[in-house]
């Protein structure tokens, strides 16, 4: 069986632990220094680490590992021994921040709703670091990406979002306070939408699809306008039975345009469908390699 020390180069080990950090102090940033003063719950472990701060004092940090024990064992076989090795020592770095350096940050004391929107925005981008190292912070994380296994289709933040609400709800109940429930859900919805706009957002694009009785031609010109390549599919109308090419081209949102334009100039009768893509890697757009 490959080991860690095996997979691990001393350069992707040192990168890792560089990400961690970073990821650390923005995540614990937007926890501690904005979360615990407005008094609302966040997400995730967290945030039931925070409840516990409010109720019984305890330090967050330690509370959260703690919290990630029977979790990991529940995800262990789910997730694989590399990807859990790996986590933890995210983790760890993560707690240790949590209790040990963002305490001796200014802690935020204006208005809540500020509070809430900067909790997500920090969050998310702490998060997002670790993620796009493949890694976890622990906690329900790794219930996520145990989730995101078993349905591929959904994106990291759409689970998040459900996972985290019960915390959120739980937080309502704890402070006993209707707006713990809107600023924790506000801070959740912000987390999500900063992690799908940079794991997924920043290579967005459209796929387009367009039947056509001029397939050679329109390809042309789509390249011409835009400097796009296309993909020939083989289709058959379910009616008439005649076959047609079908033109897939991937491209930007900006090449949309003159895509629909170059289509309507070679043939006004084409069936066109626009969709859109989430990640598109390959020559023109993001390479294949890296992080996976």
């Amino acid at each position: 069986m490959m080991t860690i020390k095996q997979e691990y180069s001393p350069k992707e080990l040192g990168i890792d632990l560089l990400c961690d950090l970073a990821g650390a102090i923005l995540f614990n940033i937007g926890i501690y220094n904005f979360a615990v003063n407005a008094e609302f719950a966040p997400v995730g472990v967290s945030g039931i680490a925070l409840i516990l701060r409010f109720l019984f004092g305890l330090p967050m940090g330690i509370t959260s590992i703690v919290l990630n024990i029977p979790i990991v064992l529940v995800s262990y076989r789910l997730l694989g021994r590399s990807f859990l090795l790996r986590s933890m020592k995210s983790m760890i770095i993560f707690a240790l921040v949590q209790d040990y350096v963002v305490p001796y940050l200014p802690v935020y004391q204006g208005n809540p709703l500020y509070a809430s929107a900067c909790t997500g925005i920090f969050s998310g981008l702490g998060l997002t670091i670790v993620y796009l190292r493949n890694c976890s912070t622990g906690g329900t994380d790794f219930l996520v990406m145990a989730i995101r296994k078993i349905f591929p289709h959904l994106t990291i933040g759409q689970i998040s979002l459900v996972v985290d609400a019960v915390v959120i709800i739980a937080g309502g109940l704890v402070f006993r306070n209707l707006d713990a429930v809107i600023l924790g859900m506000l801070s959740t919805i912000v987390t999500t939408m900063v992690i799908d706009k940079i794991m997924y957002g920043l290579g967005a694009g459209k796929l387009v699809f367009v039947v056509t009785s001029h397939a050679e031609e329109a390809a042309q010109r789509i390249e011409e306008n835009t400097g796009r390549g296309c993909t020939f599919l083989q289709g058959q109308g379910s009616y008439s039975l005649d076959e047609k090419k079908v033109i897939m081209c991937a491209c930007n949102n900006s090449q949309v345009v003159p895509i629909r334009r170059a289509i309507h100039e070679t043939d006004k009768d084409a069936f066109l469908i626009i969709t859109d893509s989430n990640e598109v890697y390959g020559e023109g757009f993001k390479a294949i390699g890296g992080q996976l």
